[in-house]
């Protein structure tokens, strides 16, 4: 396995299962990849607010294998406050109806939008019930215009969830990737949208305990191993790395796709369109610490704000009434080249105006996290790039969640590829 993120100790652990003598090689000295935690300065930060819904079930599934299902928290049913400045919060939560009716009531009641684009939403939710999730041919946004939405109502409800799901807005957003998250997260199943939130650090959710999982497996990790060249030798395959070689029956190349590209063995050399098809989309995560609570809830939606979402972060072990804040911000690429004085100057006004008590209360810490390539653009046209997880070599296989998963480029996609992964390896023995 090369790549130590959730697609390649997913992968590991499926091949260690079903008998195979496995080595995972990672090129940072942790595992999780992309998902992961560190620490500066005393404070423990995540690189990202990463949630999940009630039907991310691979997901959930490897946090009960690896053991860290226990830093993770499950709404009993969704349920997301809306802040705007100067307002109450609206408060979107389902029903116990059927789904699609488990939504009508939130939808009824949420006054960012107008009674007529209320009316006019909850038809164009049924219409996008009935798309093929296979359409990539324009955007979400354009379909939604079509279908009577206007300019505020993508921004103040559809954008809720395009944005932190495909990591690009909806004007952007695939239409087809755009129709499986709506279906998937709120029109099939009144529950399977209810969102799961990393209530421990992401260290100790994914990155500790899949170490742990992976060594009770049999699993040979080797973290700080650079891989730089997979070559097929005969039947099976050789992984170089900058100081060792060793050789093995199957490979999984769990990494992301701008680095696949340069490692794939040359007979698959020419068909790697994806490597820069598939474009990249940042995410940049800003960590407030106040001296004081000024926000009452796990985490809200901002609108009318250029913040879209905020987490409590307060670690449980402070009892001295401080605050950690942390903005998550999608499909973010203008504010990931800002340095961190413009995104203070920015952000810190746009929170105390969602948040009242913000005024008033004293910034003790202020940290940013950037991840500039986050996931692919998940813009029309990117569906025909995706490559499946079997190559045309038998025993060579690829995952990440920028794979053709059926899923956006989220934590599910990527425990699904990693699956996928050893699965098509698994078959070549």
């Amino acid at each position: 396995m090369i790549g130590g993120g959730l697609a390649g100790i997913t992968a590991a652990l499926d091949c260690a299962q079903a008998g195979c003598e496995v080595t995972l090689v990672e090129v940072r000295r942790r595992l999780g990849g992309a998902v992961y935690s560190f620490e500066r300065d005393g404070l423990e930060l995540d690189n990202g607010q990463h949630v999940f819904l009630r039907c991310c079930t691979a997901y959930r599934e490897l946090l009960g294998r690896i053991g860290g299902e226990g830093g993770v928290e499950l709404q009993p049913r969704l349920e997301i406050p809306v802040l705007a400045p100067g307002e109450p919060a609206v408060v979107l939560r389902r029903s116990g109806l059927p789904a699609p009716a488990h939504l009508a009531r939130a939808l009824l009641g949420y006054r960012h939008l107008t009674v007529r684009e209320r009316i006019a939403a909850g038809r164009a939710a049924l219409a996008l019930g009935r798309v093929d999730p296979s359409r990539d041919d324009e955007t979400l946004g354009a379909w939604l215009q079509r279908h009577g939405q206007t300019t505020a109502a993508i921004k103040n409800l559809w954008d809720l969830i395009a944005l932190p799901t495909l990591n690009v807005p909806a004007a952007e957003a695939s239409l087809g990737l755009g129709a499986f998250v709506f279906q998937e997260g709120l029109l099939r199943s009144a529950g399977a949208g209810d969102i799961g939130i990393h209530r421990a650090p992401l260290s100790e959710i994914i990155g500790h305990p899949a170490a742990r999982a992976l060594e009770a497996a049999g699993v040979s990790v080797r973290l700080g191993w650079r891989a730089v060249r997979v070559e097929r030798v005969g039947a099976r395959f050789a992984v170089d790395g900058e100081q060792e070689r060793f050789e093995a029956d199957g490979v999984v190349l769990a990494v992301q796709h701008h680095r696949a590209a340069a490692l794939v063995p040359h007979e698959l050399s020419n068909d790697t369109d994806w490597a820069d098809g598939l474009g990249a989309s940042a995410i940049v995560n800003i960590h407030v610490v106040y001296d004081r609570q000024v926000l009452d809830y796990r985490f809200a939606a901002g609108v009318e704000s250029p913040v879209q979402y905020v987490f409590d972060r307060t670690p449980a072990q402070w009892r001295d009434g401080r605050q950690y804040v942390a903005i998550s911000l999608s499909g973010a690429t203008a504010d990931s080249q800002l340095r961190n004085e413009a995104l203070a100057e920015r952000y810190l006004p746009a929170l105390a105006a969602l948040l009242p008590r913000a005024r008033d209360a004293q910034v003790l810490r202020f940290a940013v996290t950037r991840e500039h390539a986050a996931t692919f653009r998940a813009i029309p046209g990117t569906a025909a790039l995706r490559p499946a997880a079997a190559t045309a070599l038998e025993g060579f296989a690829l995952a990440g969640a920028w794979t053709a998963t059926g899923w956006p480029a989220t934590l599910e996609g990527a425990v699904r590829s990693g699956h996928a992964g050893a699965a098509a390896v698994l078959r070549s023995r």
